[in-house]
């Protein structure tokens, strides 16, 4: 067995005032946490060290960079990863990246247990608008603050097995999970951070919101016969509430593992990824079944063309 025991470790709200010593401490404390569960890996969310900022518009778009690390690990994050290189623990966690040359990614990072960086992600599917929006209930202003990811959905080899990430909203989308499929990826990690309200169709109620965030990881993690560790930002933040939803998905699309609440907490499951290779040999063999002569469409346009009336 190539086991990984994994940890999926939760953050509760981060206020807008809240410093960044202060939530790596809250994540230092969740990975001591997963260590003395005896976990090897831990996956935070999706823009761990702050609040949801695009939901905040800035009339000049560069306000919003005090909310982006310009290095990673920097002064306040490297005490996550000496932390986490004394427990020997891998680790992955999202951040937002302003590069040297001005542009802003949305982006989750791999971490083996001796604390290097062995792989980045940069979110390719961003939801939400560009400007102020006042028929939103709330702002979701991504596009505004980011750029769509410039690395593809690569995958790298870790822990004895074939790991790729991506984040929040790309789990929705079934290209995200192919193209890592597609590389054997054996795992997929991401964090999230979704409002339990939809800004525009807020008739839309909770439950129906989980519905389809378990839905997305589930029929991902079943087609690709692939672990999926889904990990939230959850609570309200400044009066705006992100849902839970903190899940282990096994390779037959089953959830084997979820946290209840919306505070910090960790669930902890043996993710064996040998579990992955019957279904990568049987229905989703790719080699024997995959039509790629009539698939032309996926990837050669984008919107919707409908057919002659």
């Amino acid at each position: 067995m190539r086991t990984i025991r994994t940890a999926a470790a939760q953050l509760g709200p981060i206020q807008k005032a809240e410093e960044r010593p202060a939530v790596v401490a809250r994540m230092i404390a969740l990975l001591d946490a997963a260590k003395r569960e005896g976990a090897t890996f831990v996956v935070y969310p999706e823009l761990a060290l702050t609040t949801f900022f695009p939901r905040w518009h800035h009339e000049d778009r560069a306000e919003a960079d005090r909310w982006f690390e310009r290095e990673m690990p920097g002064p306040e994050t490297r005490p996550l990863f000496e932390r986490a290189r004394q427990h020997g623990m891998a680790m992955s966690f999202g951040y937002a990246e302003l590069t040297p040359e001005g542009r802003h990614f949305n982006t989750s990072i791999l971490v083996d247990g001796s604390g290097a960086i062995v792989g980045k992600y940069r979110k390719v599917h961003l939801p939400g608008h560009v400007e102020f929006d006042p028929e939103r209930t709330h702002q979701h202003l991504e596009k505004r603050y980011f750029e769509p990811g410039d690395l593809g959905f690569p995958v790298w080899r870790m822990m004895g097995g074939i790991l790729g990430m991506c984040i929040c909203n790309d789990r929705r989308w079934p290209e995200t999970y192919r193209s890592m499929g597609l590389q054997g990826v054996e795992m997929v990690v991401l964090g999230f951070n979704t409002p339990s309200v939809n800004s525009q169709k807020g008739g839309e109620a909770l439950d129906k919101r989980m519905f389809h965030h378990k839905l997305s990881l589930q029929a991902g993690a079943y087609q690709n016969s692939t672990w999926v560790v889904a990990v939230a930002k959850a609570g309200t933040e400044d009066g705006h509430h992100l849902m839970g939803g903190t899940c282990i998905v096994d390779p037959d699309g089953e959830v084997v593992a979820e946290l209840a609440g919306e505070d910090d907490g960790i669930v902890v499951h043996d993710c064996d990824l040998d579990a992955t290779l019957f279904g990568k040999t049987t229905i989703f063999d790719f080699g024997r079944h995959r039509r790629i002569e009539h698939y032309g469409r996926i990837t050669g346009q984008v919107g919707v063309e409908l057919p002659p009336e």
